[in-house]
Parts: C-alpha cells; structure tokens; sequence
C-alpha cells in the first residue's frame, strides 16, 4: 500500500507524485499523437498542454490553501458562476458545439468549470446528514442543483459531459448515505430514456419499475412521481434523439454495428480497434504508431489517446498506464474514507466518481464496448479546460487529506 503520511501544504505526496507523474506521460503522448507524416491539428498541440499545465499547477496550489470550511462557504459562489457561464456558452459559446467561451488568446469550457461548481454545492448539501432525506421528495433540492448544470450542458449539446452531472448527483447521494433503493427510484428516469428507443423494452422496465414500488410501499405521491417521470422520460426519448448533432447520432448508431458507415461514424471505432490490437506485447515504440503516423486513427491526441498508448507502447504500456490509474483512485478514494469532515468527503468521493467515470467510459469507447462519447482520458488526452479541473479539484482533495 502506497504510505498515507502527510505533509504540511501539500497533503498526499503519493496522490501527488500519482498526478505529476500521469500528467508527464499524458503530454509525452500528446506529443508522440503529433508525429505523424500527414499534418494534423495534433501536430505541435503538446505546447499548448505544456502551458495549461504550468496554469493548472498554480490551480492546484491555490485550492490546496483554501480550508474546507472557506470552500464550504464559496460554494454557491462557484455555482452561480459555473451555470451563468453555462448560460454564456449556449447564448455566444464557440466550437462544434458551442460549448466553449473565448477568452482571449485560450478557451473555456464552462462544463468542466460547472463540474467542479456541481460538486461544491452538492457536498455542502448533503453535509447534513441521511437523516434529513426520510422521503423521496426531501431530495428534490440535490436533484434540482444537479439537473440545471445537466439540462444546460445537453442543450448544447454534450451528452459526455452531461453524463458527469447525473454521476456526481449519484456519488453524492450514495456518500450522503441515502438508501440505494431510493438512488435507484431516481435512476430510473434516466433509464427509461435510453430505453425508450424501444417501447417494447421500454414497457417491460415500466412494469419492473411498477412492481418494486408496489413491493416497497411508499407514499401513493411519491410512487406517482416516480411513474410520471418514467413516462415522461420515455416520451421525450424520441425527441431528444431528433435534438442530437448528425455526427452524435452516427455515434450511437456505429457502436451498435460499426459496419455500418465503415469510412465515417464507424471510422473512429475500427481504427482504434485495429490500433490497439497492432500493439502486441510491447508495441511499434514512442511515436512509431504506423496507424496514428498516418493519419488512420482520428482525434489521437484527444478522445483517442489511449489508442496510441496501445499502438505504440503495446501490452506492458497499457498496463503501467492502468496500475497508475488504478492507485489515483485509490488515493482519492482513501481521501473519501479517512476524514471525519462530512463536507471534505463528499468533495473527494466525487473527484473519484468522475475519474472513474471518464476513465471506464474513454477505456471503453477506444475498444468498442460503449459508445463514443467524447470524454477525455483523464491527466492523458489533449484539453486544457478538463486539466485545469483536475488539477483544482486534486488540490482540494490534498486540503481534505491536510484537515483531516
């Protein structure tokens, strides 16, 4: 077990060295995802990471001085800001999506800022105590500061980023020590979404939905709540699918046959496969990849970075990145459990629900067993916004390790 003993002004020196050391690789990488003999736009795009990283260090720094209870205090400071910002980019945002603010000479993506904003005011919420949350509806507060960041980032539209949203929500409700049959009663409309592509399957959720109420005995109100919003749900199924992006849609659909539009949707799914299945035992070497050189494998400095970890470094690559991965989360995670600070450890459990999430999901996507999505591998892909986070929301999981 890596040694839990603190030090003044820092907090965990082995969460850390974890960060710096994932950073360092994340941008050697990025740097190799530019050496191809076509020019791409991740040619020279190491620089840029470089710089976002001096920034992100001073963000780390600045958070690790800010007490909890301070944070505690700032907290709906923070998500004010975050969801104007939100408001902001869907009025004049820029990119694909509009998802980002110019500013100035570099950009901003306010969802990775309302992450951080969600997740403040999310543990000082539920701070209070299990006590409080006796009836479902006693949850409505957490479940509204979730859903406004959620509704304005699908708006976009970013369906990755929207994920994150519903996963804090859950990470906070499971820390805050809500039954998990009632995280599950609030689940379900989320499932129902999915599934309503299908009323057939859709109707059978229903019914299985229906009867654990029955079986469980809550108040008439709260059932009905619960079924309308499941109803409601699947009836929007329909027309949120009518809202995505073309590229969105293909994605979803690729994942179930990539077959399907071989040199489009379904190029970015076979190229990765074929990536990281190339790699063997010890890979082509650093920046030898022959499918990124060539420019077969798209977004290889971004959604697609663990590709070209698989490509070049091979199996023994991919495992270093994955043992390194798996202590960060540890380290989060023991943060979590060893504070007595009700506040500091909602923060640290859900850095870790949203390190897990992006890292199963990018694991997932680059070899096929879940949709693309869009989510960055994290302290590895290219994105200067998403580093920036990470590194103020370690910095604030360093303060819960010092205070506790």
């Amino acid at each position: 077990m890596i040694s839990s003993r603190r030090i003044p002004g820092i907090g965990d020196p082995s969460l850390l060295a974890l960060v710096l050391i994932l950073t360092g690789l994340g941008i050697a990488m990025i740097y190799s995802a530019g050496q191809v003999d076509v020019r791409s736009p991740a040619t020279g795009i190491w620089l840029r990471q470089l710089t976002w990283f001096g920034v992100a260090i001073v963000a780390l720094a600045v958070a690790s001085r800010f007490s909890l209870r301070f944070l505690e205090w700032l907290a709906p400071w923070c998500y004010g800001v975050s969801i104007l910002l939100l408001v902001l980019a869907l009025a004049i945002g820029t990119g694909p999506n509009g998802s980002w603010l110019e500013l100035g000479p570099g950009r901003l993506q306010p969802a990775e800022v309302a992450k951080l904003g969600t997740v403040l005011m999310l543990a000082r919420v539920m701070g209070d105590g299990p006590e409080r949350y006796e009836r479902l509806f006693d949850l409505w507060k957490p479940a509204v500061l979730a859903l406004i960041p959620l509704v304005l980032v699908i708006r976009q539209p970013d369906l990755g980023s929207a994920m994150i949203f519903a996963v804090i929500f859950i990470a906070a409700l499971f820390w805050g020590g809500v039954p998990l049959f009632r995280i599950f009663l609030i689940a379900t409309p989320g499932l129902s979404l999915l599934l309503g592509f299908n009323w057939i399957v859709w109707g059978l959720w229903f019914l299985v939905v229906a009867a654990c109420l029955y079986v469980r005995r809550l108040f008439i109100i709260e059932s009905v709540g619960v079924l309308l919003a499941n109803i409601a749900a699947g009836a929007l199924t329909l027309r949120i699918w009518d809202s995505l992006a073309d590229y969105q849609r293909n994605r979803l659909l690729v994942f179930l046959d990539p077959e399907i539009d071989p040199l489009g949707a379904g190029w970015h799914l076979i190229q990765s496969k074929v990536s990281i299945g190339s790699g063997g035992l010890f890979g082509a070497g650093f920046a030898n990849g022959p499918q990124k050189r060539l420019a077969f494998l798209p977004e290889q400095h971004t959604d697609f970075i663990f590709s070209v970890v698989g490509e070049e470094l091979g199996f023994v690559g991919v495992a270093v990145f994955l043992v390194l991965f798996g202590l960060l989360l540890w380290r989060v995670l023991y943060a979590a459990i060893d504070t007595e600070d009700d506040f500091g450890s909602s923060i640290a459990f859900c850095v870790f629900a949203i390190l897990l999430t992006h890292l199963v999901v990018n694991l997932g996507m680059t070899v096929g067993v879940l949709p693309v999505t869009g989510l960055p591998l994290p302290l590895v892909s290219y994105g200067g916004s998403f580093l920036l986070m990470l590194y103020a929301a370690f910095g604030m999981v360093q303060r819960v390790v010092w205070e506790r």
